[in-house]
């Protein structure tokens, strides 16, 4: 009797002490578990003052050599091709034969321009004397003016004559073939020659919108093809486009580029360079520009009322170890974090390390 006894106060002291180990592990745990849902440690940073910075701004682009001008010179109506006058590779001066079509329908009508002129030539006359009406005169030359402008545009539409100096650079026909007016070119347009004009040329870039107030009808730009490693072109700002692309954001510009020694060829591939003057920026240390994983965009952090202050930022021009950012947020006098940003998320508490 007194053994049992011993054991139910055993027991009852096991279940005692058990129970007080649960509740100090919970309380531990829940101790445990509030300094993980609390906030974030402060983080310590140092940061540096933004300030404008005067910079020479030049921009870079790549771009295709053009033909200044390009032209798939073809008859007006289908016909058979009399005789093709040039070769490709051949230059041409404006105004030089390119190919002649079948005249048969033109002859016909300057026999019948003749006839007219004979019958308008006696009504004239008759007309003088009062011998025939007004109206029967302007009848005859109205059937005369309409008949000529007809033979005109024959005329225009046979013998088919280069509208510039150039040089061939495709034929699709031979003699004797019949034109149908059905796609022969690589660009699905209907020709029997095409003809480029290659001094000058011409060069389209495409523009970040952010320089549009910048370029200048008249601006020089320096132009380098990669195949010539010591030649440097220059080129001239000649056309503007008067909008920008929504989907892009860029504007195109087109530059008139002297072909020296005719070295650079359409559809070469160049680097184009145009200096824009002297332009105040935001010039940083390339360290603390951050990119976003899996994407290309840009940002930095700044401090404000100590936390972290994400900015998107653009990209500008690199000097060395420092990029130029561009952004309608950041302003001068803005804290720049420059240590401890790879450790930081917006919203961040900070600590500021003189």
């Amino acid at each position: 009797m007194k053994y049992l006894r011993t054991l139910s106060i055993i027991l009852l002291g096991g279940f005692i002490l058990s129970g007080c180990s649960s509740k100090s592990d919970k309380a531990a745990g829940d101790n445990e578990s509030g300094a993980q849902s609390g906030d974030r440690t402060v983080i310590p940073v140092k940061v540096m003052p933004v300030a404008m910075t005067t910079i020479s701004r030049t921009i870079d682009y790549t771009a295709t050599v053009l033909p200044y001008e390009e032209v798939n010179m073809a008859p007006s109506a289908p016909g058979r091709i009399e005789k093709i006058y040039v070769e490709v590779g051949e230059r041409v001066r404006k105004g030089d034969d390119l190919f002649l079509m079948d005249r048969t329908q033109l002859l016909q009508m300057k026999l019948q321009l003749t006839s007219l002129e004979k019958d308008l030539s006696r009504l004239d006359t008759l007309l003088r004397t009062g011998s025939t009406k007004q109206q029967q005169y302007d009848q005859m030359k109205t059937q005369y003016d309409v008949t000529k402008s007809n033979v005109d545009f024959m005329e225009e539409n046979t013998l088919m004559r280069a509208p510039f100096d150039g040089v061939i650079t495709g034929k699709y026909f031979e003699n004797g073939e019949m034109y149908s007016g059905t796609p022969t070119t690589q660009t699905g347009r209907s020709a029997v020659v095409t003809i480029m004009q290659i001094t000058p040329l011409k060069v389209n870039v495409n523009i970040s919108e952010q320089y549009y107030p910048l370029i200048r009808k008249g601006m020089k730009a320096e132009v380098i093809a990669d195949v010539f490693k010591n030649e440097k072109f220059t080129g001239t700002v000649f056309r503007i486009a008067p909008t920008v692309n929504a989907a892009t954001r860029s504007f195109n510009v087109e530059l008139e580029l002297p072909n020296r020694n005719e070295l650079l060829k359409p559809g070469m591939f160049v680097r184009v360079a145009m200096e824009l003057g002297e332009v105040e920026t935001f010039v940083v240390p390339a360290n603390t520009v951050m990119i976003q994983e899996g994407t290309n965009l840009r940002y930095v952090f700044v401090a404000e009322n100590n936390e972290a202050k994400r900015i998107v930022v653009g990209i500008g021009k690199r000097f060395d170890d420092k990029l130029e950012v561009i952004s309608d947020v950041l302003k001068e006098g803005d804290q720049l974090i420059t240590e401890g940003q790879a450790r930081l998320i917006a919203g961040d508490k900070i600590d500021v390390v003189r």
